[in-house]
């Protein structure tokens, strides 16, 4: 039985993104090593010209996140996407890491990933979260993070949410911090990146569908539209905004994450929860995978990181953010000449799998 998520989608859309949920299912296990993810598995080119995956590192961060998206599958197939173990082992592994978590994003996904799959340490999870969860100026995604962890917990929120509503202010869409402080730089203090845009919007969206909040529905609503309206001609979705006026400041890189999994993720559990359905947008992004299908390695089951800039050193990124702090819409169009958008990065990273699961297979407010 197709969910109800894909279903909302054309037959070649549909089979598509089956497709890739059964590739992030047999992309995951390479990645797993000693009860958690690695960072990344990056590609290496043989003399014969064909690829490899090379996995590196290891992450708690993107370990809490695939848990999220294996917690959507039934319970043979998480054992298939962890090569044997139970979900509970992958969480566990993860709440007895928690006294040596430092970062508030991390302890957020932890309670969140611990919530959704019924695990019996949550409070301890909580209580981690509260912890680390100090006052003072804040990135956008880690707010996003434990405010979404909260409503997943049924926990108290009214901080929480107060932060992440109290942070579009009188903008159109989200910055990179919320508060005040010295976290970004005063040239891209009013930037926002698309992740920036999506977290704020799920933990919104999923707030409202638990409690019926209508002033949380009016701004994830707003910041949908936001990037609805600025997604690129091909489906792209742009990578970083001025957040007061909306306007898109720098579109590259466009990252296979954001295209398959993230903002699908965010739009759809914003039509569960009884927003607007942006299935039209939602395809066009998952089209700009499809017309470019040497993006996904079927054979090593997994999709290459991003479409980006010959820029290594950023000089894009922040010459326009600089304009256009100055200048509302300074675009600085010399520089896709001189630094036109043919690397390709290429690596994956456990995360973006799990995202990929989480979006299409779970349903707003309802805990897997």
């Amino acid at each position: 039985m197709t969910h109800h998520r894909i279903a909302l989608l054309s037959s070649g859309h549909q089979d598509f993104v089956t497709s890739m949920a059964d590739l992030s299912i047999r992309g995951l296990p390479p990645g797993y090593v000693d009860g958690e993810f690695v960072f990344t598995r990056r590609g290496r080119q043989e003399a014969d010209g064909s690829w490899t995956a090379v996995p590196e590192g290891r992450s708690i961060r993107y370990s809490a996140i695939v848990a999220l998206g294996v917690a959507t599958l039934e319970e043979d197939v998480q054992r298939e996407a962890l090569g044997g173990d139970s979900l509970h082992d992958l969480v566990g592994n993860l709440v007895k890491r928690l006294p040596e978590v430092k970062g508030l994003g991390d302890a957020a996904l932890i309670a969140w990933a611990a919530a959704e799959s019924g695990h019996a340490d949550l409070d301890a999870a909580l209580r981690r979260l509260a912890e680390l969860d100090t006052g003072g100026q804040v990135f956008t995604v880690e707010a996003s993070w434990a405010l979404a962890a909260l409503v997943a917990a049924g926990a108290d929120v009214e901080r929480a949410r107060e932060r992440v509503l109290g942070g579009l202010r009188d903008d159109r869409l989200y910055r990179h911090t919320l508060g005040e402080g010295s976290l970004v730089p005063w040239y891209r203090a009013h930037v926002g990146c698309f992740a920036d845009q999506v977290y704020p919007l799920q933990a919104l969206a999923r707030l409202h569908a638990a409690t019926g909040d209508a002033e949380a529905l009016r701004a994830a609503e707003q910041v949908a539209r936001g990037i609805c309206d600025a997604q690129g001609p091909q489906g792209e979705w742009w990578w970083h905004y001025d957040a007061r006026s909306g306007a898109v400041v720098e579109g590259y890189p466009v990252y296979s994450v954001h295209q398959l999994a993230m903002a699908p993720m965010a739009l759809l559990d914003l039509a569960d929860a009884g927003g607007t359905a942006y299935v039209q947008e939602i395809a066009a992004g998952l089209d700009w995978m499809i017309e470019r299908p040497s993006m996904v390695l079927d054979e090593l089951a997994l999709t290459w990181r991003k479409e980006a800039r010959a820029d290594p050193r950023k000089i894009v990124r922040g010459a326009r953010a600089a304009a256009s702090r100055v200048h509302l819409g300074g675009a600085l169009g010399v520089l896709d000449r001189v630094y036109p958008p043919t690397a390709v990065d290429r690596e994956c990273r456990p995360y973006e799998l799990g995202w990929l699961l989480y979006a299409w297979l779970t349903r707003c407010g309802q805990a897997s």
